[in-house]
């Protein structure tokens, strides 16, 4: 009987090895994706709840876009007054201020419902608002909006906008250039007389289209897009689910419309006079010592006129 060749008892074992590697890169595979699986839902658990966006993100890449970055969000806490605290708390935790805050209670509803003869239970439905305007870094909007999120109970509706005024900054410091040249050949022409310092000055300002004025205005302005650039600008309204409070009131402009009936009113006076009547005997009874004595005077009397007689 011829023997085995040797090499072919190493085919299964290379087929035993085959299928285990490709077992093990199997479970390595499914490792991993369970392990990116877990990864996604832990960052799903730390979103900032609809409230923050990419637009409202800081990156620092492009030096040359300036962007103001401002957010209207509408949302339902638990508590309005404790939501409020805590928004000023976290807003100057990142070196941010608060502009506005308007908390009031808006009366939706008022019922009275009278319960006696003078008195009414007036019962209100309300709801406690919070308008609030709010200015933080624009490098902490984004973090600032994920720690108000913590306080959301119901999102209403979340606009957060990134507008860039790159172009508007430029313009009004061309304008200023202009200004600023005008305000050298006006000191150029300081030499000649008034009428034709006056005459040249609006040749220049008539060539360029540039005053003084709207150089300032300009500078303002572009100083006013700067301070915008470099606090972002949150508007929030929030608010609670609705209450009610109930109250006991005295009522008595309306108490003749609580008043008995006739038929009523003599039966109450017929018990009165019966309760008068009773208390008109035990009243009597207790003076009978004196009904004694006057009976006892008047026998003796008789008595003594008749043996006069």
């Amino acid at each position: 009987m011829k023997s085995i060749p040797r090499y072919l008892l190493f085919i299964p074992a290379a087929a035993v090895l085959f299928f285990a590697c490709n077992n093990g890169r199997k479970e390595i595979h499914d490792a991993s994706e369970s392990k990116d699986a877990v990864s996604i839902l832990s960052s799903l658990k730390t979103t900032s709840g609809g409230l923050s966006s990419s637009a409202a993100v800081e990156n620092g890449k492009d030096p040359d876009r300036k962007f103001i970055r401002t957010a209207d969000i509408k949302f339902r806490v638990k508590d309005v007054t404790k939501a409020t605290y805590a928004i000023e708390d976290i807003t100057t935790k990142f070196g941010g201020f608060v502009t506005s805050t308007q908390l009031q209670s808006v009366v939706d509803s008022k019922t009275n419902i009278p319960v006696s003869a003078d008195s009414t239970l007036e019962t209100t439905y309300f709801t406690v608002e919070d308008n609030m305007t709010i200015r933080v870094p624009n490098t902490k909007m984004d973090t600032t909006l994920k720690c108000i999120a913590r306080l959301v109970s119901f999102l209403d509706s979340r606009v957060i906008k990134a507008n860039d005024i790159g172009l508007q900054l430029l313009a009004n410091e061309l304008t200023q250039k202009r200004a600023a040249k005008n305000e050298k050949k006006s000191a150029v022409a300081g030499g000649n007389t008034y009428s034709q310092t006056i005459v040249f000055e609006d040749h220049v300002t008539s060539a360029s289209g540039t005053t003084d004025e709207e150089g300032d205005n300009a500078k303002i302005n572009n100083l006013s897009l700067m301070d915008q650039v470099k606090f972002s600008t949150i508007n929030l309204s929030i608010y609670q689910r609705q209450s009610i409070k109930r109250e006991l009131l005295q009522n008595e402009s309306n108490i003749k419309a609580y008043e008995p009936g006739l038929g009523f009113r003599l039966w109450e006076s017929i018990k009165i006079g019966w309760d008068a009547l009773e208390s008109l005997l035990v009243f009597l009874v207790r003076l009978w010592w004196f009904f004694i004595l006057v009976a006892a005077g008047y026998f003796l009397f008789r008595k003594y006129r008749l043996k006069a007689k």
